[in-house]
């Protein structure tokens, strides 16, 4: 029978809904048969957590900053970006300073540049890109060279031992944990609730408190030996300040929400600038 003969039995009206109906049937099915395997999602957070210690350019010193928040920043063990930069003991830094990642020779520029754009630097050959690099704050700013040719990574001082006598930083229910698959979280989450304290997992020195760790909100790092230093992040009111001694258990911080959506502890643990599981080393709840 030809489409004449069902057009003029159906009426035009019902004919059109007939052929438009089998149109959009053709649509799904075509749709339904694409394989989910040809469609790649990429987890864009996860590829960015990934990424190694910065090893090109440099970073201009800003007010509050210290050696141990610009290399936990960085993803650097302090000492080896010390080490790299011609930094002694006790590492102390001043604003305006030039800590370089690429082993070349830091300058001291005479002010820090203005947030708000890229400007070039004086070198034809590097440009100054203000953006964040693994977490850091906005207005950072970070020369990369154009030369092809870098200089490797200055090798890392011998792991001494990992203190003893770990203490968990406070009590409330584990919420997230560490995972070394490129997760975001580099430490574990504790629940708990606003002031709750916060404690020192083990004996140390401040080396960093305030907020200028973009991610963290009020964040306080202690320094336990050359290899390890732990961090206490999102908390509500710091009770510490940098260079004071304390001991595992004492009272360092009142948990809070800041740079977070809720109230909670996050705690890291890093040897040689790199993050650890810390329930390897807290005692078993």
């Amino acid at each position: 029978m030809s489409l004449t003969v069902i057009a003029q039995r159906m009426g035009i009206t019902s004919f059109q809904r007939l052929v438009t109906g089998l149109v959009l049937s053709t649509l799904l099915v075509g749709c339904s048969s694409n394989k989910s395997s040809d469609v790649r999602v990429v987890d864009r957070n996860k590829a960015a957590a990934q990424r190694p210690a910065v090893t090109t350019g440099q970073y201009v010193v800003r007010p509050k900053d210290t050696m141990f928040s610009i290399a936990f920043r960085y993803g650097w063990d302090y000492k080896a970006l010390a080490a790299r930069n011609n930094i002694p003991a006790p590492y102390t830094i001043h604003p305006g300073q030039t800590i370089r990642f690429d082993g070349r020779t830091g300058s001291t520029p005479k002010a820090v540049a203005s947030s708000s754009s890229s400007t070039p630097s004086s070198s034809s050959k590097t440009t100054v890109f203000r953006r964040p690099v693994n977490g850091a704050a906005a207005g950072t700013a970070v020369v990369v060279p154009s030369v092809a040719n870098k200089p490797a990574p200055a090798p890392l001082p011998p792991a001494g031992p990992a203190p003893t006598g770990w203490g968990w930083p406070s009590n409330g229910i584990l919420i997230g944990k560490f995972s070394s698959n490129g997760s975001l979280n580099k430490g574990i989450d504790i629940a708990g609730d606003l002031g709750q304290p916060v404690l020192a997992a083990s004996d140390g020195t401040v080396v960093y408190a305030g907020s200028g760790l973009r991610g963290y909100g009020e964040l306080v790092i202690i320094k336990h030996s050359d290899t390890y230093v732990s961090a206490y992040g999102h908390n509500r009111r710091l009770l510490v300040r940098e260079g004071q001694q304390v001991k595992v258990g004492q009272t360092i911080a009142e948990m809070g929400s800041t740079g977070t959506d809720r109230v909670k502890l996050h705690f890291e643990i890093r040897r040689q600038g790199k993050p650890v599981d810390p329930l390897q080393f807290l005692p078993r709840r």
